[in-house]
């Protein structure tokens, strides 16, 4: 069953978790996870609680919008 997000312009929350940001970035939520491992990735995520969280703002300015 496939996971439903709103749209991002929608999104009132400074984070969003790895599956979300992955849904908006058209990315693989494994490339996310290599991003914050490695430091390579265009943004970088916050963990909290043990889990990453995506700034928000930084995945608009990463797409454009």
């Amino acid at each position: 069953m496939a996971v439903s997000f709103p749209p991002l312009a929608r999104v009132d929350q400074d984070f969003v978790g790895t599956a979300q940001a992955a849904h908006y970035l058209d990315r693989k939520e494994g490339t996310l996870r290599i991003w914050a491992c490695k430091s390579r990735g265009p943004i970088s995520p916050r963990s909290v609680g043990g889990r990453l969280a995506w700034p928000v703002a930084e995945i608009r300015r990463l797409l454009g919008v």
